[in-house]
């Protein structure tokens, strides 16, 4: 695949700004679509029946992990589609598991909260945005991160929940990639770009962060990197 794109220098006219931003918004809403493809098919594809390699995976780690009655472990993922089909394949393995998002009364997270401190369930299924500030974990010691966020330093904040004063255990963090694609690309995102930020790339600022080569380089094919 070859791309001959031009970039106009100069003033921009308001009419072409708005072309510039709606560009960015219908660019990002399909990137969307691929990261929702790389965690399960089912979430872009309503024929799709098949659990994701990534939700089987996770089985695997938590058939090992809870042979163990002191591992409590938190799985987040920015998606709470996602987070739903996680739940239901747990259910039907028979793991107990809690779950929080940010339509969660406050209430109701604070006796979550208190019931995987307590131990009284070991794993605890957490929206990125939800789980980045507020909660005091130290009861984990296990984190799994299912999906990579634009921006690194959500994903810290979230991992952090468990990092909290009172924590006296190794904490173990697993994050989730799947191979070959939009993933591999937004990893590669965070050494070039450490600066982007979410709201950026959830169309609210513009293109400030994310310029065209990068948006390009995301939906390339790597064999077809020389040609551009």
């Amino acid at each position: 695949m070859k791309l001959n794109i031009k970039f106009k220098k100069g003033r921009k006219t308001q009419r072409e700004r708005d072309l510039s931003n709606q560009l960015n918004i219908d660019f990002l809403a399909e990137l969307t679509k691929l990261r929702l493809a790389a965690n399960d098919m089912r979430l872009s594809n309503e024929g799709w029946v098949e659990e994701s390699s990534k939700i089987l995976a996770l089985k695997d780690i938590l058939s090992s992990l809870t042979r163990d009655p002191e591992n409590r472990i938190l799985i987040f993922s920015q998606f709470t589609s996602f987070l739903e089909l996680v739940g239901q394949s747990l259910q039907r393995e028979g793991i107990d598991y809690l779950y929080l998002d940010g339509q969660t009364p406050m209430k109701e997270r604070s006796m979550l909260v208190t019931k995987f401190q307590s131990g009284q369930c070991p794993v605890f299924l957490i929206s990125l945005k939800a789980g980045g500030l507020g909660l005091n974990l130290t009861a984990a010691n296990y984190v799994i991160m299912m999906d990579p966020w634009w921006n690194p330093s959500i994903e810290d904040q979230a991992a952090d929940r468990a990092h909290r004063i009172g924590q006296d255990r190794i904490v173990t963090v697993i994050k989730m990639v799947s191979k070959h694609t939009i993933e591999e690309k937004i990893l590669r995102l965070h050494e070039s770009k450490k600066d982007i930020s979410d709201a950026v790339l959830q169309g609210a600022g513009g293109a400030a962060g994310l310029t065209y080569e990068d948006m390009l380089e995301l939906i390339q094919d790597p064999s077809d990197e020389s040609d551009v």
